[in-house]
């Protein structure tokens, strides 16, 4: 787990081990949602690097008959 520190504008560094493992890169988007007492970022992908992420689900599950 990594440390950060808010800067007194409320500005946040992503740690250099966190950006790279998650192949973050400068200028783009995060999403950013308060859940209970924490706080996530979520990175916006283009749908090109989005194909495939399905791979390998299996959407063989039991369904509702007004659901099908």
């Amino acid at each position: 787990m990594e440390a950060l520190t808010i800067s007194p504008k409320y500005q946040v560094v992503i740690p250099k081990a966190v950006r790279e493992a998650l192949h973050l890169r400068a200028g783009q988007k995060v999403q950013i949602v308060a859940y209970d007492d924490r706080i996530e970022l979520i990175p916006e992908r283009r749908m090109s690097e989005m194909r495939g992420f399905l791979k390998g689900i299996n959407p063989d599950i039991p369904r509702d008959g007004d659901r099908v």
